[in-house]
């Protein structure tokens, strides 16, 4: 009945099958509940379509945006509605009121960056920005890490619009109580919700908590009035979507931030910096916010935070408070900086001290470096989940909030709890309100680390109400916390939460358990990992060694992921290009993460893992490896996107194109000796059209083009008396081979002697990527065996391995490792560089002087997803800071789209150009015509040729150039 109704009257997108109710059965929190089905509304028309549908059917409705709830809110067993990819528009925005009007799955991060231009921003600045939306944010009450100064959601948002329970709309903002429209629902309940603040305000007024940070239950103190009218949407906010279903949220907005100063106070102790929390809040900051030493820790080991914090970290403090100033002008804020020192000393910190007297301010004026430690206390929370043991610090006790002059106390009390339960807790976030983001380490797939659970929130909970605080502070109820608002605000309140929850739902459809007639937190049976979760032996190709679980760890690594959803993000960064492309969250690493162990664990049917369903999962996964440099659980999609390419390849085989792809090194040099006849599928009309359904390359592309001269390994010198190998990739040598000319000519004017590395039978080497790419595991370990039995002589001899095309180098540095572990092949990824790589290293040695001169006057650089991943780009920069007098400029990108044969793809090519139309193609169209582009990937040169109708050419080439402009130079002098 729901089906047939959602069909006929709903234009958005709608799933029944059992993958995509899997993706929607799991927020951040550690519950799972599968959905009947899942619908992508377009308007408000679909969104009363849906309710109307679920209504007749009997089933209840939940509202979803970025599903990153800590605590269960986004689940539930009925219809799944997901605003974020359709329903997410401004529909007004009033600049002189400071106002706007939004569809609840606007992302904040979108919202934010069309307000810039106005001098204005809405100010809930949650670490999950990149994919929070305002509906979301609304629904629970978000607060962010500046509410210090610009308070939460509630103070927020002016007024709501809603579908009621009758499917009739409803807005609700200031209402004075003869405004009360008894004759309509919507009038009814504000009338009776009016009644209710009135007749029980002294109750209110007692039981609930005097803290900025009180998210718990509903905003009944939101119904008492305070000498000015009642606005009726603050008490939907926080209300968990079980009220009414929002359709347009009135935003009150703010003047942007200026620059900002911060000061790093560092602490010996944990208990010292919550202790001094108290006497630097009076100072004024825009806020305080804590990391904690296992956060420093686990920060060092993730790739995209290891650099920031070796610049803002001095010595080894066991606490650190990050205190930001914004004064408005340069001198107030260094005043506000030099009052923070002052207060530091006075509380006896200095970093001449020693033992508890250690301590002091690091102070950080340069914005860049602030906003990369911003970016890193927004990814706290997952940071602290990147553990890869089985433990894991879990939600529950997380966000309760207590006063600042009792800060130090609690988190004493608390730390004492998980001792005595054998456990020890992460610790993070907003001192400046006294809420902190703590997790008990601990692992929920045992029956007595739930019990562990259960009897720490018993005891932290009665610890919070002992100090007057509230146990939830930030992140809501959702099913962790709804269970407990007896205890915290005792029976006549909870009276009036069920009260509230029946005038405004009586059947209970909107997101029923949430606030009230909750399940209790340990049912197992709602867990991620419920009784009996298994996961039978599988065989994998790469040593996942280092996670646990099945698969030699496999099942570990792909359970790292805690479905923090900062792979949604949509701007910033690499991953993740497809969702961005699509924003489907079949299309992103979280979705295809959750698919896979559902997949793995038997809850998607016998051999789902090697199913077409899989495929047309992983299908648009272009192996940018994004996710391993961005993901702060460190989801590393592309390396098990081959596990599952192999173990389809093994029992499907492969398409034509599939073989044309992964043979590619094999047949090459036969090609090469006819390339007039390959090149004819792009010169003869029709043929690309005829050949099309035969080889499932796009006849929309034409394909690269064989070189007449393909590189021969001869055109560098022996081996005796080098100092570089260079690695000729198969790309490289029948493609384009004049960018190995290049290199062969830049490292030789550098005083560099040049060897190719070659293998004893005579067939060029190649690092097995493209079999890797089709899933060919056993032909690219015979590949990569081969080449490290070539290479490691010359590593043994001490020379530089040194390549052009990143996919295939940076395989040494990556793939070939976890393919054939061992001493052998660490020594060789040690020795492999990227060209640029090795021509930085050498010119900051001095060692390698390049009579270079400006071979244009603007350089446009586009890195290599690969390049990102791996943190080559430094090198490229300074490699290009080389040419004196250019203008360089890096193009904010994510993969330009082409992704290997990506691109070339019949089912892909339309994705791959949405890709570049993101940024890539955009940023060169916009260059003038003698902007140099630069892009050191086949793919992306390729890519922008075809999308830009512009030539991008390798780092080589452009060195080339340079050294071609000085010897023209000296030839006219």
């Amino acid at each position: 009945m729901l089906e047939e109704a959602l069909r006929r009257e709903f234009s958005g997108e709608v799933f029944f099958d059992r993958f995509t109710r899997g993706r929607y059965s799991t927020d951040a929190s550690f519950y799972q509940i599968t959905p009947m089905a899942v619908a992508l509304p377009r308007s408000l028309e679909d969104v009363r379509a849906a309710l109307g549908a679920a209504r007749a059917a009997g089933v209840p409705v939940t509202g979803r945006g970025g599903g990153t709830s800590q605590c269960g809110q986004t689940i539930n067993s009925g219809l799944i509605l997901d605003n974020s990819r359709h329903f997410n528009r401004i529909l007004e925005l009033d600049v002189a009121n400071r106002r706007c009007v939004v569809e609840p799955g606007i992302v904040l991060d979108e919202l934010n960056r069309a307000l810039k231009p106005h001098g204005l921003w809405f100010p809930v600045d949650v670490s999950t920005a990149s994919r929070a939306t305002i509906g979301g944010m609304a629904a629970n009450n978000s607060c962010g890490g500046r509410s210090l100064r610009y308070g939460t959601m509630r103070d927020n948002v002016l007024s709501i619009e809603a579908v009621m329970h009758d499917g009739s709309l409803a807005r609700f903002g200031p209402t004075a109580r003869d405004a009360a429209r008894p004759n309509d629902p919507a009038g009814a309940a504000a009338a009776r919700m009016l009644a209710l603040g009135a007749d029980h305000a002294d109750l209110i007024d007692a039981r609930f908590p005097k803290l900025t940070r009180r998210v718990g239950g509903y905003n009944l103190d939101a119904l008492v009035p305070n000498g000015h009218p009642v606005n009726l949407s603050h008490l939907l906010v926080g209300s968990e979507g079980t009220l009414a279903y929002f359709t347009k949220i009135e935003l009150r907005l703010w003047p942007l931030v200026g620059e900002r100063v911060l000061g790093v106070c560092h602490f010996p102790s944990f208990y010292q910096a919550m202790a001094a929390t108290q006497h630097l809040v009076p100072l004024g900051p825009l806020s305080v916010e804590l990391v904690d030493d296992t956060m420093i820790g686990l920060s060092r080991q993730i790739p995209m935070f290891r650099r920031t914090i070796a610049e803002f970290v001095k010595g080894a403090p066991a606490a650190l408070l990050l205190v930001e100033f914004d004064e408005g002008d340069p001198e107030a804020n260094a005043g506000r900086l030099a009052a923070l020192e002052a207060r530091m000393a006075e509380l006896g910190f200095s970093f001449s001290g020693q033992g508890k007297d250690w301590g002091g301010v690091v102070p950080i004026t340069d914005q860049r470096l602030q906003g990369q430690i911003g970016e890193l206390r927004k990814s706290g929370l997952n940071i602290m989940m990147s553990m890869k043991e089985a433990g894991k610090p879990v939600s529950f006790v997380e966000d309760c909030a207590v006063r600042l002059e009792d800060l130090a106390d609690y988190t004493a009390g608390l730390t004492e709890i998980f001792a005595k339960h054998g456990t020890r807790g992460t610790w993070y976030a907003h001192a400046s309100v006294g809420c902190l983001h703590v997790r008990p380490v601990l692992n929920l797939k045992l029956e007595e680390d739930t019990r562990r659970m259960r009897a720490i929130a018993e005891e932290a909970f009665e610890l919070v109400a002992r100090y007057k605080g509230s146990h939830s502070g930030e992140h809501g109820d959702g099913i962790v916390r709804s269970e407990f608002h007896e205890r915290m605000f005792g029976p006549e309140v909870t009276a009036l939460f069920r009260e509230v929850k029946t005038t405004f739902d009586p059947d209970r459809r909107f997101n029923p358990g949430k606030i009230v007639d909750a399940p209790r937190m340990d049912d197992r049976t709602l867990f991620r990992y419920p009784p009996g979760y298994d996961v039978k032996p599988l065989r994998t190709a790469f040593d996942w060694s280092a996670y646990t679980g099945a698969g030699g760890g496999f099942q570990g690594a792909v359970e790292m992921c805690n479905n923090n959803g900062a792979c949604r993000k949509l701007a910033g960064g690499t991953m993740c290009p497809s969702y961005r492309a699509t924003r489907n969250e079949r299309d992103v690493t979280r979705g295809r993460a959750n698919t896979l162990r559902l997949a793995i664990s038997g809850q998607l049917g016998p051999d789902a893992f090697t199913s077409h369903e899989m495929m047309e999962t992983m299908k648009l996964c272009v192996s940018c490896k994004g996710c391993k440099r961005e993901c702060p659980t460190g989801v590393d999609m592309a390396r098990m996107k081959i596990e599952v390419m192999a173990a389809r390849a093994a029992k499907h085989g492969l398409s034509l194109r599939d073989r044309l792809v992964g043979y590619l090194p094999r047949y090459a040099p036969w090609a090469a000796r006819a390339p007039w006849l390959l090149n004819a599928r792009d010169r003869l009309p029709g043929l690309a059209r005829a050949s099309e359904a035969l080889t499932g390359f796009s006849a929309k592309r034409p394909l690269p083009r064989w070189a007449a001269k393909p590189f021969r390994d001869d055109e560098a010198g022996p081996a005796e008396g080098a100092e570089v190998v260079l690695l000729a990739d198969t790309f490289n040598r029948h493609f384009e081979p004049e960018n190995l000319r290049a290199a062969t000519r830049v490292l030789g004017a550098g005083g560099k002697a040049v060897t190719v590395a070659r293998a004893p039978d005579g067939r060029p080497l190649c690092c097995g990527r493209t079999f890797l790419s089709v899933g060919l595991v056993d032909q690219a370990k015979a590949e990569a065996e081969r080449l490290v039995a070539a290479l490691l002589p010359h590593v043994e001899a001490g020379r530089a391995i040194v390549g052009l095309e990143p996919s295939c180098l940076l395989t040494l540095r990556d793939e070939i490792p976890a393919l054939l572990p061992g001493r052998e092949t660490a020594a060789l990824a040690e020795k492999a560089a990227m060209f640029e790589e090795y021509i930085a290293a050498q010119a900051e040695a001095g060692a390698m002087p390049l009579p270079l001169r400006a071979p244009g006057r603007r350089v446009l650089l586009h890195g290599h997803c690969h390049q990102k991943a791996m943190n080559v780009i430094p090198a490229i920069r300074k490699t290009l800071a080389l040419l004196p007098e250019t203008d360089i400029e890096m193009v904010e990108t994510s993969c330009c789209g082409m992704a290997g044969s990506f691109g070339y793809g019949r089912e892909t090519e339309e994705v791959s150009r949405a890709m570049g139309e993101i940024s890539l193609f955009p940023a060169v169209r916009a260059e003038a015509s003698d902007t140099i582009v630069v892009a050191d990937g086949t793919s992306c040169r390729h890519q922008i040729a075809d999308g830009t109708a512009r030539e991008a050419i390798h780092v080589a080439r452009l060195l080339d150039m340079a050294l071609d402009a000085a010897h023209e130079g000296e030839a006219r002098g």
